[in-house]
């Protein structure tokens, strides 16, 4: 299947996750994961009705940017950020997805100051506690929203959590209602309900996401195909 097509069969899942949770699917934004595919692969999937292009390496993100592959969709970083890349990242991501510590969003302010503009993010939740993954544990993420509110140039938009991988079906589906619970009660108590997205789901698990209250899905496979990944 094509691009579009594959675009198109993903906005039919996602409506019928929508109807299953009595919810409309205009709520939900779709973000193609384009990590690994060329220019060419975004800007078919940008004429497809893409919502928004995430990348996941910088370096990837700088070469696509220079080829002009996002033009037409907003783009998304939404991979790990290194404190030393965040300046090639800001002003160019209408949205990082992956802040995932006090420094970095303190960086990402810095660098946002020095171009003038106020950066959109997302802080990164680790849902399930795993050593190998980074971002705030959940008891930790409410003092990090403070320091971000106290930053001019950094906008907390929501939340963002990558759950363990699952093994069976509907794994996840503990860990996505904890995020829906989390971010709620965060909107609700110190964002007067400003926040807009709580960003959660991929090719395998956005149904369930959705279900659960995600309005933001990343899909990269399911959209562009298999990785091919070099030894």
């Amino acid at each position: 299947m094509s691009i579009s097509e594959n675009i198109a069969a993903l906005r039919r899942g996602i409506a019928a996750a929508c109807r299953e949770a009595g919810r409309d699917p205009r709520e939900i934004t779709l973000v193609g994961a384009s990590k690994m595919n060329d220019a060419a692969a975004c800007r078919e999937a940008i004429a497809a009705g893409i919502d928004a292009l995430g990348e996941n390496r910088v370096q990837e993100l700088v070469e696509k940017w220079e080829m002009h592959a996002y033009d037409g969709a907003p783009l998304h970083f939404i991979g790990h950020l290194q404190r030393n890349k965040v300046r090639q990242v800001v002003g160019k991501a209408a949205l990082i997805h992956s802040v995932s510590s006090e420094e970095l969003l303190q960086e990402i302010d810095k660098r946002a100051a020095a171009l003038g503009i106020r950066q959109q993010v997302l802080l990164e939740v680790n849902i399930g506690g795993e050593a190998a993954k980074s971002g705030f544990a959940p008891e930790a993420v409410e003092r990090a929203a403070e320091a971000a509110l106290a930053l001019p140039h950094v906008a907390v938009l929501g939340l963002m959590t990558i759950p363990p991988v699952a093994v069976e079906p509907g794994q996840n589906i503990p860990y996505f209602e904890k995020m829906y619970r989390l971010y709620v009660d965060m909107n609700r108590n110190m964002f007067h309900n400003e926040m807009k997205y709580l960003s959660m789901g991929m090719s395998g698990d956005y149904a369930d996401a959705i279900r659960c209250g995600s309005n933001m899905v990343r899909v990269g496979t399911a959209i562009f195909g298999a990785r091919h990944y070099q030894i």
